[in-house]
């Protein structure tokens, strides 16, 4: 089955939504953060109290993850053929790429070590933004022809050396997980030690009570944010725009599908099927569907010569 993607041909963007619910029992526990805990803010009616499930930066980390194969060290087979760039120590073992890390093309280990293949290469590309506005559209040609990927997640090239740090592409795909009406469930346990339960516990003996904080809810939904309109302003061109705007696609339905799993007490399943709420008269496209139509996408914009060859560049790290 083709894809059609013409009803987002002129929308500013897509949103969507998905119900979840924990995959057994009711509890769950959201993210935390240091000095704060868990983020629990009164609801926008003032009728009970609202729950950061999954922050936006966590997601965006995750709508990446679920494009590598960590078995394999690779793309998952639809994504082969797009371009990153891989980092290996002295041996030629792999030790992360732009994918994984948390600042993509910005990585210290891309950008801060002896290889300054990457640089250099930024460098010469971009050398016309050292001075006045900064051209976002040649900017985002160059990150396409590295890793696409962080069109979608954002990038901010921070180094005075390249366009005085001013080299910014926001986030394209926003995504977070929000609870409605959510109220805390206290629990708690014991670390037992057998042999000694007097022992010092500074060093791991001796029996360790601790409380526990999980949370209940009326409602858990996923929100998705793909901003259409900064997509064509890259402009790329219609084989870069349509394979981006899938691979955003794919990224949702494979982390609603696979990846739900965000710690060890919150395990989530999809209730129903996430529902578009803008555009009118679209629906989001299955998972096999997807998996069909992105390896000729890949192919057809390597093609017009848009991305690196090889798609993969090599750097060493070296200190």
């Amino acid at each position: 089955m083709s894809l059609d993607l013409s009803p987002l041909a002129s929308a500013p963007r897509l949103l969507l939504e998905a119900v979840l619910m924990p995959v057994q029992g009711s509890r769950f526990q959201p993210t935390g953060f240091p000095n704060l805990g868990h983020a629990a803010y009164p609801a926008p009616d003032g009728n009970g109290r609202m729950l950061l499930v999954e922050s936006a930066q966590s997601m965006a980390n995750r709508l990446e993850t679920v494009c590598w194969d960590e078995a394999r060290e690779a793309w998952q087979p639809p994504l082969e053929g797009l371009p990153l760039v891989s980092v290996v120590d002295d041996k030629g073992t792999m030790l992360t790429n732009s994918v994984l890390e948390a600042h993509r093309l910005n990585s210290p280990y891309i950008l801060e070590g002896k290889d300054r293949t990457v640089f250099d290469l930024l460098k010469a590309e971009l050398a016309a933004m050292e001075e006045g506005r900064v051209d976002l559209r040649r900017l985002a040609r160059v990150v396409l022809k590295l890793d696409p990927n962080a069109l979608l997640h954002g990038l901010f090239l921070a180094k005075k050396e390249l366009a005085g740090g001013r080299l910014r592409l926001p986030r394209a795909l926003s995504a977070f997980i929000e609870a409605e009406d959510a109220r805390e469930a206290a629990s708690g346990g014991v670390k037992n030690d057998g042999v000694n339960p007097g022992g010092d516990t500074g060093k791991g003996f001796g029996n360790v009570p601790f409380a526990r904080d999980e949370w209940v809810a009326r409602r858990i939904v996923a929100y998705f944010n793909l901003d259409l309109h900064q997509i064509r302003a890259f402009g790329l061109g219609a084989a870069a725009e349509t394979l981006l705007v899938t691979l955003a696609l794919y990224k949702i339905r494979r982390f609603l599908t696979e990846s739900l799993r965000l710690r060890t007490a919150c395990d989530l399943v999809v209730k129903g099927e996430p529902q578009v709420t803008a555009p009118g008269g679209f629906t989001l496209p299955s998972l096999q569907d997807l998996e069909a139509a992105l390896p000729d996408m890949v192919r057809a914009v390597a093609a017009e010569g848009l991305f690196n060859d090889p798609p993969v560049l090599t750097v060493t790290w070296r200190k």
